[in-house]
């Protein structure tokens, strides 16, 4: 049923892994950020927050919000998963997801709220659609 040569089960577990990858693509920044502050603030990692570029604060902020995502959408397509939802509404939802908060690092990083805010959206309304979807496929 899907456009992907996957199984639709293997495509929800496919992208919460990608999902939880992602949490961590933004601390590569800020990883980059810390050694440019030098060797010595390793010691108190979190002190150093207000020496950090504006791009690696908002990197480590992109970090920090995927966490809160990422738990929201990983129970939601292990919803999914379990209650045996096999629509493609339900797998352009997942990919939509994974792709929406790739590009919301990015825009955070890059500072363009507006992007940034339509990418949330886009990934909280993806993680609805699934809860939704699974819903529907348990009441019947």
């Amino acid at each position: 049923m899907s456009l992907l040569p996957l199984p639709v089960p293997d495509i929800f577990l496919y992208s919460i892994a990608a999902a939880a990858i992602l949490i961590y693509a933004p601390f590569l920044l800020v990883a980059y950020a810390r050694v440019q502050i030098g060797y010595e603030m390793l010691s108190a990692p979190r002190a150093m927050f207000d020496k950090l570029p504006a791009y690696a604060q908002r990197a480590t902020w992109a970090h920090q919000n995927s966490f809160e995502a990422f738990m929201i959408f990983s129970a939601a397509a292990l919803m999914a998963y379990v209650t045996g939802v096999n629509s493609q509404s339900a797998v352009t939802a997942a990919i939509a997801f994974v792709l929406a908060r790739l590009l919301y690092s990015v825009f955070y990083i890059a500072n363009i709220p507006i992007l940034r805010s339509l990418m949330f959206g886009l990934g909280s309304f993806s993680s609805a659609t699934l809860f939704y979807l699974s819903i529907v496929i348990s009441i019947k």
